[in-house]
């Protein structure tokens, strides 16, 4: 009887908690698709309508501009990112020198600053060399808050990769980048595609820096739903509409990152 108790009560506790989590996301849809007077309402019968997107891609909101810049800002970031990650990740996972260890905490050291203390140095940085509100500046400052965590996520998986096949092959005359190319690559290739898509889901949600380096040319979304707070208050039928165009592109990388996450944390088994 009381393993039956536990039971009902583990279940009623998960369903709560995925109330609390869903609830607002739940609403924050159903309030994309409804006209300004029905969203300050709370009542479920309302009439569904396509012409809050039509409106933010419009002008004064050119939400599309935003998208771009989101979309280019986080793509780049993830290309120059992720090569550079793994290089780095195979060099402290293999390579046995003095201060290896010192080097490795010296990068995972930058993410326990805190973003606010380091926002003013970039800005005085940017504004010196002409880069404030470009694609440019946002790009690097991603690089440098995103390239230690995914060299910490691939060094894990490359760690967890046997060293006799490279061992194996390079006594047969492979070089060095040849086994990274033709053996270590493809074993990690669902760990780096994991780590690729935290990459990608970071620089996508950043605020803080794209919020005091950017003005109005390279405005990325999370940046511009700040855009909707206007005289008249919170335009809340918009937001979510540009809320629902941040959401989305994330919840494909969480199928994304479901599919493969199980298949990275075994990518260096022997089979």
């Amino acid at each position: 009887m009381t393993r039956i108790l536990l039971w009902w009560a583990e279940r009623a506790l998960l369903i709560l908690i995925s109330v609390i989590v869903l609830f607002p996301i739940a609403w924050m849809f159903l309030t994309a698709f409804k006209s300004p007077r029905d969203a300050y309402s709370l009542s479920l019968d309302f009439t569904p309508t396509l012409n809050n997107f039509v409106t933010v891609f419009a002008h004064p909101w050119n939400l599309g501009d935003m998208v771009l810049n989101s979309v280019i800002v986080a793509s780049v970031t993830v290309v120059i990112a992720v090569p550079c990650a793994a290089l780095a990740a195979y060099s402290f996972s293999r390579f046995r020198v003095r201060g290896r260890k010192f080097l490795f905490f010296l990068v995972l050291s930058t993410q326990f600053i805190p973003a606010v203390v380091i926002v003013l140095p970039f800005f005085l940085m940017f504004r010196q060399l002409g880069l404030l509100d470009t694609r440019v500046a946002l790009i690097i400052v991603n690089l440098a808050i995103v390239t230690p965590f995914v060299i910490w996520m691939i060094k894990g998986y490359i760690d967890a990769i046997p060293t006799d096949s490279e061992e194996a092959a390079m006594i047969d005359g492979a070089s060095r980048l040849r086994v990274i190319k033709d053996i270590v690559l493809p074993v990690a290739a669902p760990g780096i595609l994991t780590s690729s898509i935290f990459c990608f889901i970071l620089t996508w949600n950043e605020f803080l820096f794209s919020l005091i380096l950017t003005r109005r040319d390279a405005v990325t979304l999370p940046v511009g739903l700040v855009n909707f707070r206007t005289e008249r208050g919170d335009l809340w039928e918009l937001m979510s509409a540009a809320g629902v165009m941040i959401t989305v592109p994330i919840f494909i990388m969480a199928l994304l990152i479901q599919k493969h996450f199980t298949r990275g944390m075994t990518a260096g088994a022997v089979k």
